[in-house]
């Protein structure tokens, strides 16, 4: 019994003291992610003030997704990958992180397949998060 009384202790004093990686399902949902429909240029943007996550609220493609009350708990995040060559482009959003002062998010740019369809036009995937955190957001 007192080494596993030790064991637990161990367990507790450990995950204390480092970063707090959370499931997607606790800090971080992904609303909406489409291969495209997004913008042309590649960037990354946080929406926390009150007028900007108002809009979303408005949005056709989120309805049901964003609630009234989310503006004051929540901060959303739309990543745009920028005009692609093909369809075979996505975001993938490897890892979230919340340390005690921010969020981290890890993205990646995923080709699912390589090869080039000459009668396929340029897209521009693009995805939107939902994080349950006011916190700074950083992207890495």
């Amino acid at each position: 019994m007192r080494k596993l009384s030790i064991f637990l202790i161990s367990i507790i004093l450990v995950s204390c003291g480092a970063k707090k990686q959370v499931s997607s399902n606790q800090l971080c949902e992904i609303l909406i992610e489409k291969n495209d429909g997004g913008a042309s240029i590649k960037f990354y943007e946080t929406l926390s003030e009150s007028k900007e996550i108002q809009m979303l609220l408005n949005d056709k493609s989120l309805k049901g997704k964003v609630i009234k009350s989310d503006i004051e708990i929540c901060n959303f995040v739309i990543l745009n990958m920028g005009e692609k060559p093909t369809g075979k482009y996505k975001t993938e959003i490897e890892k979230v992180e919340e340390t005690e002062t921010k969020i981290i998010i890890h993205i990646k740019e995923t080709v699912i397949e390589k090869t080039v369809d000459p009668d396929y036009e340029f897209s521009n995937p693009f995805a939107i998060l939902k994080i349950n955190s006011k916190k700074e957001i950083v992207f890495e």
